[in-house]
């Protein structure tokens, strides 16, 4: 009893450590400025205004547009990254072919390279092709899978009783029938989860769109809110609603997915 109160103890206090930011950004952004700027800042809103959100909806500095672009950047390379990393991680699971192993092991390799190095060579490539400042400029280089999720769809392909694929080839289905009614639906967990990891990752993705698109017309979300954060550096309450108008989605996405976030941790062993 002792050792589980103090463990529920360190869990509610590493809770509330984690939760208290997006907390503070919640009761900042229903405040006015007057009572922000004379009132503690723990102190709860008195009254709740929504002007902050109002503004940024149908006001002057609305994220209307810089949110449905990231939306759309989001669906394309989250679709994009599942079809090829699916693909990729079933040859890499299940296929025989020369050199198979040593040329997974290479493109795994390409984990330890930080991102900054190759943005310069990156940008370069698609300045050439003429595509800076538009919307593939921006999907293109995330689209065709990703080290991490190849080698976890491995993995996890891996894991499936070969009995199984056997029963299928028996049964007359070739690769794409076998990875399509046997692989996929045992994958669901592991599918959510790099689901969540990829939207997680392109949503807040700053650096890239900021470097490849210049002006408000492929403007992403999160380059919005640095731009909004930098031109109003004093109504922080109107800075505080944008950033939990970034954060909402991604809190609902994991409302949806948890059940299968769990499960996947459960049956890779991931920590």
């Amino acid at each position: 009893m002792r050792r589980a109160v103090v463990t529920y103890l360190a869990l509610g206090v590493g809770a509330v450590l984690i939760l208290a930011p997006y907390l503070l950004s919640v009761q900042t952004s229903v405040k006015t400025p007057r009572q922000f700027a004379q009132q503690p800042p723990l102190a709860l809103p008195d009254p709740v205004t929504g002007s902050n959100y109002a503004e940024l909806v149908v006001g002057g500095h609305t994220l209307i547009p810089p949110l449905v672009i990231t939306v759309q950047v989001v669906l394309v390379v989250v679709l994009g990254q599942l079809t090829c990393s699916v693909l990729a991680a079933y040859a890499f699971a299940r296929l025989d072919f020369p050199g198979r192993d040593a040329l997974f092991w290479v493109y795994l390799a390409t984990l330890m390279v930080p991102a900054v190095a190759v943005l310069v060579p990156r940008f370069v490539l698609l300045s050439e092709a003429g595509l800076v400042n538009t919307f593939a400029g921006i999907v293109l280089p995330s689209m065709f899978g990703s080290p991490y999720a190849i080698f976890l769809l491995r993995q996890f392909f891996r894991a499936v009783p070969q009995e199984l694929l056997d029963a299928a080839r028996i049964d007359g289905a070739g690769h794409p029938r076998v990875l399509r009614h046997v692989i996929l639906p045992l994958s669901r967990p592991i599918l959510a989860t790099l689901l969540i990891i990829t939207v997680v990752t392109h949503w807040n993705d700053f650096l890239w769109p900021l470097v490849v698109t210049s002006g408000v017309r492929w403007q992403v979300l999160t380059v919005a809110v640095a731009g909004l954060q930098s031109q109003y550096q004093g109504n922080w309450t109107l800075v505080m609603a944008a950033t939990t108008l970034a954060t909402m989605p991604l809190l609902v996405l994991f409302a949806i997915f948890q059940k299968h976030i769990v499960r996947s941790i459960t049956i890779t062993g991931m920590r």
